[in-house]
């Protein structure tokens, strides 16, 4: 069991995992595989490693096609990832706290491919599962992170109190 006072120290550990592990696995992709020049590598009948520079974010969506729009977009992640720190170590249920973390982590990885190369590198390909999105670790984490935001949210979705009279008579504007 972890403290809760140990929980922004364990989050802030995972985001630094999550951030290198991603980055570590387009190193590997990108300079060991030279997947770049090769384009595909078909590992199995669901699952290839595609090279594709994603300008936009998620799916593509929000394409950066000029340098103005690439520094808005790294300007915007760091934006969104400095609130959702400030909720994260102001958090304090440890599954909210973990599904920020992976949020974080996952901008941040994607957020240092657009300092460097002016693109996200994705490689995931599960289009034998008609999925037909190429993604990176970091997107994973972010989809992840935030569908467990989601679900925190559902699992502990605090009940308003219930109307009293006295309540009543208050908003009653007349």
């Amino acid at each position: 069991m972890i403290a809760k006072t140990k929980l922004p120290f364990v989050a802030t550990i995972l985001i630094v995992l999550i951030t290198a592990i991603d980055q570590i696995a387009k190193y590997w992709v990108v300079q060991k595989l030279n997947l770049f020049e090769l384009g595909k590598i078909e590992v199995s009948n669901i699952f290839d490693l595609t090279m594709v520079w994603n300008n936009g974010v998620s799916f593509g969506a929000l394409r950066a096609d000029s340098e103005m729009a690439r520094w808005g977009l790294v300007g915007l992640s760091a934006i969104i990832s400095c609130v959702f720190l400030f909720w994260m170590f102001r958090a304090t249920r440890k599954l909210n706290i973990f599904a920020l973390a992976m949020v974080i982590g996952g901008a941040f990885g994607n957020m240092i491919d657009r300092i460097r190369f002016g693109a996200v590198a994705d490689f995931l390909d599960f289009s034998g599962l008609y999925f037909p999105w190429v993604f990176n670790i970091a997107d994973a984490s972010v989809v992840l992170g935030a569908s467990l935001l989601l679900l925190d949210m559902f699992i502990n979705d605090e009940k308003l109190p219930e109307p009293t009279d006295q309540n009543l008579q208050n908003n009653n504007v007349e």
